[in-house]
């Protein structure tokens, strides 16, 4: 691995540096050398520590007057930073024990087809719905935006459409091809999301794309988009088919939660939630699944409030490209590809999975 000289560093050097060793991460902290995260795991650079006075170098180096200002102000800000042609970073700033750190994320250039992710070809038949709810979930770091992002860019392609991306901050951008895109950035050119989503139903859309349901209005006017004839798409950081199901549902005062079960019974397309995990295989990550796709039983166990009977339903909808969680742990561990303890430790049914494994004598 190529490293920078220990004296002091550079902005445009460190962010070369990651694109060149393909990081997902840049972390600059004041107390540690600037450090890359590669394949999951953290690199330390052989550079000096950095001070205070370095990372307030470097923020103010990519940091517009008016983010600068958030920071004093808030404590911390996020935006979209353009590096040349080279690549796409989403900053996160912060303030620690009184000194700026920054956390960058770099955004691939180039953006992935379903198949390279690993969703079947059934999730790219539900790309061309008229209409529906199609929720992309998983933790922080799990691959939701790239997910999100290739799902746009099918649709881009190969539809003529009208897209609304509402995103914050806006990470990859989408050029018109047969589609028009419009990308709206939480903050610069909207107040909030649910905001953008109703201002956004003014505005002729096909397809409306939320980069996350973090408050109970949000979830309101994404349900309501979908009822209304388009198909949207939405975040959340669950894992599970049933569990996000819950979460929205949960979000609701008590008298209205039926109301919004029978909603979400008609609106949910799809629940995709995701998992991105260390290869043992080969350097890099591979993603983990578990797919539901809405079939009019699902759509009764949503209505009904038995959510926890999905993942039955889930294991007998291979035919339609569903497959848990679990499952898709199981085929990844046996084809070499994950450890043993990421299969345990990520699994929703650990005990079940060992069981599964005793019975097959597949522990290796």
């Amino acid at each position: 691995m190529s490293e920078l000289p220990s004296t002091e560093v550079e902005m445009n050097e460190l962010l070369q540096l990651a694109v060149d060793e393909g990081a997902s991460d840049l972390h600059l902290r004041v107390g540690s050398p600037p450090v890359l995260r590669i394949h999951g795991g953290l690199r330390v650079l052989d550079t000096a520590v950095l001070a205070p006075d370095d990372t307030e170098r470097l923020m103010k180096s990519i940091t517009s007057p008016e983010h600068q200002q958030k920071v004093r102000e808030r404590g911390g800000t996020d935006f979209g930073f353009g590096f040349g042609q080279a690549a796409r970073f989403r900053v996160s700033v912060l303030r620690a024990k009184g000194s700026v750190g920054l956390v960058l994320r770099q955004i691939p250039t180039d953006l992935m087809s379903l198949e390279e992710i690993g969703l079947p070809h059934q999730v790219k038949e539900l790309l061309f719905r008229p209409r529906g709810l199609i929720l992309v979930t998983g933790p922080t770091g799990s691959g939701k935006t790239t997910t999100l992002a290739s799902m746009i860019n099918v649709i881009n392609v190969e539809r003529d459409c009208h897209i609304i991306t509402i995103e914050d901050p806006i990470e990859y951008y989408h050029s018109h091809k047969k589609s028009i895109v419009t990308q709206r950035e939480i903050g610069v050119d909207v107040t909030n999301f649910d905001e953008a989503i109703v201002r956004g139903l003014r505005q002729d859309p096909d397809v409306i794309l939320v980069g996350e349901m973090r408050d109970l209005e949000t979830m309101e006017a994404a349900i309501t988009a979908a009822e209304t004839g388009h198909l949207v798409f939405a975040t959340l950081h669950t894992t599970g088919a049933a569990r996000t199901v819950d979460r929205i549902v949960d979000a609701f005062p008590t008298n209205q939660q039926e109301q919004v079960r029978t909603q979400l019974s008609m609106s949910i397309v799809a629940v995709v939630s995701q998992l991105l995990l260390v290869r043992q295989d080969r350097p890099g990550r591979v993603a983990a699944f578990e797919i539901m796709i809405t079939t009019p039983s699902i759509q009764a166990l949503i209505r009904d409030s038995k959510t926890y009977r999905i993942t039955s339903d889930i294991q007998t909808g291979a035919k339609w490209g569903m497959i848990t969680l679990d499952a898709h742990l199981m085929a990844l561990y046996q084809a070499g590809q994950i450890s043993y303890e990421d299969l345990i430790t990520k699994a929703q049914d650990p005990e079940s999975v060992s069981q599964k494994l005793r019975e097959i004598g597949a522990r290796r």
